[in-house]
């Protein structure tokens, strides 16, 4: 079967950059960089936690200095996206770690949106870019660069808020997303992914988010898990980055069965494939693989998501359209 049609909700460019292409790009660059080859790189993604995983993503992060570099960065996602069933993309940028490199707003923003601009009639995936912003970071700087985004008019949907979550509980982002819902932007975050159940609520009351990054903890709540399954909050759920990261054991552990269970809205996505060992596709056979997950229930992941994005009317009930008929065809290659 064709890999099933999904939108793509929780994944960050920066972490798509693949060993060969970081090599790639160092060259073109003049950088050296810290190990003999993509062999070498590839042998440091042997994270322990989220920390672990930062320090080796801001250091390979370093190579992306000039407007083509992001542009290529971001072809290449989207290239390996369409093979996967990816049919529409919203994509998070942080740029702030890039500010701190001393490369401009408008080099980053302008190198990915550029990708994007022609994603839907040369790839065959729409797409937007959510800037999302350091939570380890003060939120003065991110309300800084938020006006800085305001003032150039950046082709933006939203804000997002991401980093090593532990310790940044998302209400000392508030005034960010007031002045971003203010400006018309739509607003996710990441909370209980590391963070607590508490951090769940806070993104909802306090940051008002439309839709939650990771939020697998939140079933430790049963208030909380009560709330998103009657609110419909969209969940972007990351099986191989949770396992990478060691937010649970393995993938048979992973908590999506339950969440599903619970009449939770779920998708699945690949948050930094490169680092975690897979993209969207990678993700589903995961866990298609360990739960045993059938014909319409795949087609329900991809259903969700696709009801999840930020999208019009008319592309939306195309895609579901399109996922409907995967799942027809789907039962009809079982019979056949």
């Amino acid at each position: 079967m064709p890999p099933l049609p999904c939108a793509e909700l929780h994944l960050h460019i920066e972490g798509t950059l693949e060993p060969d292409l970081v090599l790639a790009l160092a060259d073109r660059n003049g950088i050296t960089l810290p190990f003999a080859d993509a062999e070498d790189l590839a042998a440091r993604y042997a994270f322990t936690d989220l920390q672990s995983f930062l320090d080796v993503y801001y250091a390979t992060m370093d190579v992306l200095r000039t407007e083509q570099d992001f542009t290529d960065m971001t072809l290449a996602y989207l290239r390996r996206a369409a093979t996967a069933g990816v049919r529409h993309a919203e994509i998070m940028m942080d740029p702030q770690a890039h500010l701190a490199r001393g490369i401009p707003l408008e080099t980053c923003v302008g190198g990915v949106a550029t990708a994007l601009a022609t994603s839907d009639a040369e790839i065959g995936i729409s797409t937007s870019l959510i800037i999302a912003f350091l939570r380890d970071r003060p939120a003065s700087e991110a309300m800084a660069v938020l006006h800085d985004l305001l003032a150039m008019d950046a082709p933006i949907v939203g804000i997002g808020l991401d980093s090593a979550e532990a310790g940044y509980p998302p209400s000392l982002f508030a005034e960010v997303y007031d002045v971003a819902r203010a400006a018309g932007l739509r607003c996710v975050a990441h909370a209980g992914e590391e963070g607590p159940p508490a951090y769940v609520w806070e993104a909802l009351d306090v940051l008002r988010v439309d839709r939650l990054d990771h939020g697998i903890r939140c079933l430790e709540d049963e208030a909380l898990v009560e709330r998103l399954v009657a609110d419909r909050v969209p969940l972007t759920v990351c099986p191989l980055s949770n396992v990478r990261l060691r937010a649970v054991p393995a993938i048979e552990d992973h908590p999506l069965p339950e969440m599903l269970a619970r009449g939770l809205n779920v998708s699945v996505n690949s948050d930094d494939p490169a680092y975690f060992g897979g993209y969207i596709d990678d993700n589903l056979a995961a866990v298609v693989g360990a739960f045993g997950l059938g014909i319409d229930e795949q087609a329900m992941l991809g259903a969700n998501s696709i009801r999840s994005a930020f999208l019009g009317d008319h592309r939306r009930a195309e895609l579901l359209a399109e996922v409907e008929a995967w799942r027809i065809a789907g039962h009809a290659a079982r019979v056949g």
